[in-house]
């Protein structure tokens, strides 16, 4: 099917999903979760400039957090690319204003805690913002269902991602503010999810091929923020978001609601898709396998040497 046709077909799938998202979705206030009592001025305005006392949060808590902040700074490149694989019409349109509107109050959150708390350092964090932000977010112009299966597994992500910093920061005020902004994400996954789940009533086939693909080259969409690979490897060491969370939390889940394995149907391609995608889900089984046991080695190393618990 080609995408007019698509779009056409899963039209009556996205609006019933709309109206369910809007029936489910609750209002929240974004400044309700920031505790501006503690916030003063910079030296600008007479205040003091930033320094690494003053931040409560741990080294680790402050890498997640500039991650998962400058990942939604980034939403007008996302806008962006949704509006172009789904148009302005119908319910595709309706649903990308909303989604849009509801993604905008997570950066601005977030950033609202860091800055009131001292969290982190405010000119590298508007520096990598602008920076991340002139990169950029370009998905090749991915096909429709390429589209919706890729945000499918990174909305999944980035919930869990945020649900584990909160976690790390040790701040019941952040834990419950990354809580809050993880319920979007969920939601919104929800939404993308169920829309793959239709197309492969609709061309089976193809949206194999398409989600396939996407868990085979899957990328977080914070992959250009500057120095994201050494970040994305010490969230790794910290657990919040590694390979064993990314084949359990996200890939086998959607995997499974969708019953990828079991569906009937297929056409060559897509059995041959759904053989690949078998393979792949092995192979990153296997990987995290070994990422799991090379971090319990070093922890293990570490606590022989200082004779503490690692």
């Amino acid at each position: 099917m080609d995408t007019a046709a698509l779009l056409k077909e899963l039209e009556p799938t996205v609006e019933a999903n709309l109206d369910r998202h809007l029936r489910v979705a609750q209002d929240w206030m974004p400044h309700e979760y920031v505790p501006w009592s503690e916030g003063r001025s910079f030296s600008m305005l007479g205040g003091e400039p930033w320094s690494l006392e003053q931040s409560s949060l741990s080294p680790i808590a402050r890498t997640a957090l500039e991650v998962n902040l400058l990942t939604e700074d980034n939403l007008p490149s996302y806008h962006r690319e949704v509006e172009r694989a789904f148009g302005r019409e119908s319910a595709w349109g309706e649903w990308v204003n909303r989604w849009t509107a509801e993604e905008g109050r997570h950066a601005f959150c977030i950033r609202d805690y860091l800055l009131v708390t001292r969290g982190v350092d405010p000119d590298e964090l508007e520096r990598a913002r602008m920076q991340t932000m002139e990169s950029g977010f370009d998905s090749g112009d991915k096909p429709l269902l390429n589209v919706c299966a890729y945000v499918s597994f990174q909305e999944l992500a980035t919930r869990v991602s945020h649900r584990n910093t909160g976690k790390v920061t040790e701040d019941p005020v952040a834990e419950r503010l990354l809580t809050r902004v993880s319920k979007d994400e969920n939601l919104h996954m929800i939404f993308y999810r169920n829309i793959v789940e239709a197309a492969l009533q609709l061309a089976p086939g193809e949206t194999m091929r398409a989600v396939t693909d996407e868990v085979m080259g899957f990328q977080m969409p914070g992959a250009i923020i500057p120095g994201f690979t050494r970040k994305a490897v010490q969230m790794a060491k910290a657990g919040i978001y590694d390979l064993r969370i990314h084949h359990d939390d996200v890939v086998m889940p959607l995997v499974r609601q969708w019953r990828l394995l079991e569906l009937e149907g297929l056409d060559e391609d897509g059995e041959r898709a759904r053989e690949e995608l078998a393979a792949a889900i092995a192979e990153l089984d296997e990987q995290a396998r070994r990422f799991v046991e090379r971090r319990e080695e070093a922890a293990a190393k570490r606590e022989a040497r200082s004779g503490r618990p690692a």
